[in-house]
């Protein structure tokens, strides 16, 4: 290694005032080869320690060392002049300041890993869960805040926190991070002559650093060159090793010892020891603000159009404007489908929609497919969220959804029904009366199938490939989970005949009822299961044949054309569910 890796100039420019990321506590070794003492090995180590200490004790904290905060210490409660002291807290040996460990390292008293642990104020206060190796903010979208790196024994390494929220919660409680750190990078070679200090040593330090480089010529193995150790052996000669009860007490004396002393040489050919260690103090300073953990307000950086002419408004604004905002259909599946997101309908065109838990809001689609929402309910969310909803913001088009302003307006809601509502419910009731009626299960159960459900809705539509995808998972959920084999036990086909999954329910229904009336009732279910073919190429003329099935305005947006599709299938599965209550 070149000798500007030794003196770790990358290092020292570096801050972690400025990272996004900061470690609260390591033992981490980027690199580690070969066997110590021997040509090849190769290490390079950080460790750090931190005590976060009151803003106005810094200067008293300053003198504060590796030895004093660093990975050497574990932590325990303890018992100081008949005080009980906690885990968390660090006393200052002067008496001058107390601090607050965010990370705690437990011992086990046993052969397994040590365990470290992120301080639980600091958990409960930013609202985190832990899950494996990370602790993730669900109220802030799962985003994640801290994170353990374990080795591959289980032996933790690294635990560090997002800086954003670790200044945030520091301001909160007027504290600052104090952190020291250790770094070394060390090899072993047979030549060191690339090395350029003065008789094989360099020092540097200032206020917060200190470094040091050292080039030591070694035998191979590690001892130092040409040097010898002194080996002193010592035993008592007044123990009777015969008795039942040896007893070896009493002080060692010359008359009850027997000594003896030798020097010893080492061997092995001649190897060098280059290394560079580097002690670094630093201090992490709060944020100004905290609008995490002690609500301070912040400036608005999110700005929605709310008129024809493009004028914007912050979300703050946006609370008392008594306007609606429009948004691209596309802003539904960017919300529902995160974690922790939500959808739901209360009418055919109005439902509510949230990108996290208890943070639904009431929408309504207009005539051009467009998502309108009242304002204020935009300007409650958080920021964070505010942010996702600006990235779909159009402006005013197509006036606001008809069903929304009955419902926000007149307060008489819309007397109709969203088919995404129905889908599910639709099928668990076909379900429930094939196996009262016929002693079997139409439907087949999978474990895909609520994830299905949960893909299966109009704002999937967005464009025509999005629209036959739509139709892809609808076949699924219908056509592909029919249980043919379970039909024809009861309607079974000719002999020599292959019926498909759709023609098993058409002939069972059709052994009561009219063959016509159930071939119109099954036309969507057969339309949607010939439309999934559509994104392969199939021929126009196939895909009009297709779309003949079902009853879809095609000049229609995509959005309501989506709509529609959902709409005729759950009407042709309620259409089964009466047959078969009616099935005598």
């Amino acid at each position: 290694m070149n000798q500007d890796w030794f003196e770790m100039k990358d290092i020292r420019r570096k801050s972690f005032a400025r990272s996004v990321w900061i470690p609260l506590r390591a033992v981490l070794h980027n690199e580690k080869q070969g066997r110590y003492g021997y040509d090849g090995y190769k290490e390079d180590f950080f460790g750090t320690g931190s005590v976060a200490i009151p803003v106005d004790k810094i200067d008293a904290a300053k003198k504060l060392g590796w030895m004093d905060i660093g990975i050497s210490h574990e932590h325990s409660g303890w018992i100081e002049d008949g005080v009980y002291i906690p885990a968390e807290v660090y006393k200052d040996y002067g008496e001058e300041f107390e601090g607050i460990h965010l990370v705690l390292e437990q011992r086990t008293h046993d052969d397994s890993p040590n365990i470290w642990h992120l301080n639980q104020d600091l958990i409960i206060t930013l609202g985190l869960v832990r899950e494996g190796d990370s602790w993730v903010c669900p109220k802030d979208g799962y985003i994640e805040v801290a994170r353990l790196k374990a080795l591959g024994n289980n032996d933790p390494a690294l635990i560090e926190i997002k800086s954003q929220y670790l200044k945030d919660y520091l301001c909160a409680r007027g504290l600052a991070l104090y952190m020291t750190h250790y770094y070394n990078r060390d090899i072993i070679c047979d030549d060191a002559s690339h090395i350029s200090w003065n008789e094989g040593r360099s020092q540097e330090s200032n206020e917060q650093d200190r470094w040091e480089g050292i080039v030591s010529e070694i035998h191979e193995g590690g001892h130092p060159f040409g040097e010898k150790m002194a080996v002193f052996h010592v035993s008592r000669t007044d123990v009777d090793e015969s008795d039942d009860v040896p007893d070896i007490s009493g002080i060692p004396t010359d008359e009850n010892t027997h000594g003896e002393s030798w020097e010893k040489g080492f061997e092995g050919r001649k190897l060098y020891r280059i290394s560079g260690e580097l002690w670094r103090n630093e201090i992490i300073m709060p944020g100004v603000i905290s609008p995490k953990v002690r609500g301070d307000e912040v400036e608005p950086t999110v700005f929605f159009i709310v008129d024809a002419e493009g004028n914007k408004s912050c979300g703050r604004d946006l609370v008392d404007s008594g306007k609606w905002l429009w948004f691209k259909p596309e802003l539904v599946m960017a919300l529902y489908h995160r974690r922790g997101g939500h959808l739901s309908f209360y009418t055919a065109q109005t439902g509510k929609v949230s990108g996290s838990y208890g943070y639904g809001v009431h929408f309504g689609v207009n005539e051009l497919g467009l998502i309108n929402v009242y304002a204020k309910d935009v300007g409650l969310l958080p920021e964070w969220q505010q942010q996702i909803w600006s990235g779909y913001n159009v402006a005013p088009e197509g006036g606001v959804s008809a069903e929304l302003l009955a419902s926000q307006v007149r307060a008489e809601p819309a007397d109709t029904q969203a088919p995404e509502e129905f889908l599910s419910k639709g099928i668990e009731e076909v379900n429930k009366l094939s196996q009262e009626k016929l002693g079997i299960k139409v439907f087949q159960e999978h474990e895909a199938i609520p994830e299905l459900m949960k893909k299966t809705h109009r704002f999937r539509a967005i464009d025509e490939a999005s629209f036959f995808a739509l139709a892809k998972d609808l076949a699924r959920l219908t056509a592909d989970s029919l249980d043919a084999q379970a039909m024809q036990s009861i309607v079974p086909p000719p002999k020599g005949q292959k019926w498909g999954s759709l023609k098993s329910l058409e002939n069972i229904l059709a052994s009561k009822y009219d063959r016509k009336l159930v071939r119109k009732m099954t036309a969507p279910l057969v339309g949607v299961y010939e439309l999934r073919h559509a994104d392969a190429h199939l021929p126009s003329r196939k895909i009009e044949d297709a779309f003949s099935l079902i009853e879809i305005d095609r000049d229609l947006p995509f959005v309501h054309q989506g709509f529609q599709m959902l709409h005729y299938v759950v009407s042709s599965l309620y259409g089964v569910v009466e047959g078969l209550r009616r099935w005598e």
